[in-house]
């Protein structure tokens, strides 16, 4: 895996606003790469999780998703009935 170091960040600096850092200007594409720099160096913090990890991911996502569907469908009905009671069958 190739480490990239990226030295050109705002966030590095403990002094400051980063307006007071005397950098040296950069091009148009000067900046495209240390953006990409940027990114490349960020994806290479990324950890995939295992296939244990993804299975309770997954299954923590669709309970919490029927668990939402489940609320919604019940203030639904709740709302629905509060409003027949308040202006009647049509």
């Amino acid at each position: 895996m190739m480490r990239l170091k990226v030295t050109d960040t705002a966030a590095s600096s403990s002094k400051g606003s980063p307006s007071e850092k005397k950098a040296p200007r950069r091009g148009f594409f000067g900046r495209i790469m240390l953006f990409i720099r940027q990114v490349l160096a960020e994806l290479g913090k990324v950890v995939t999780p295992t296939r244990r990890e993804l299975v309770r991911f997954t299954i923590t996502v669709l309970a919490f998703v029927v668990i939402m569907m489940l609320l919604v469908t019940a203030l639904d009905l709740l709302f629905g009935a509060g409003a027949v009671w308040v202006f009647g069958d049509s």
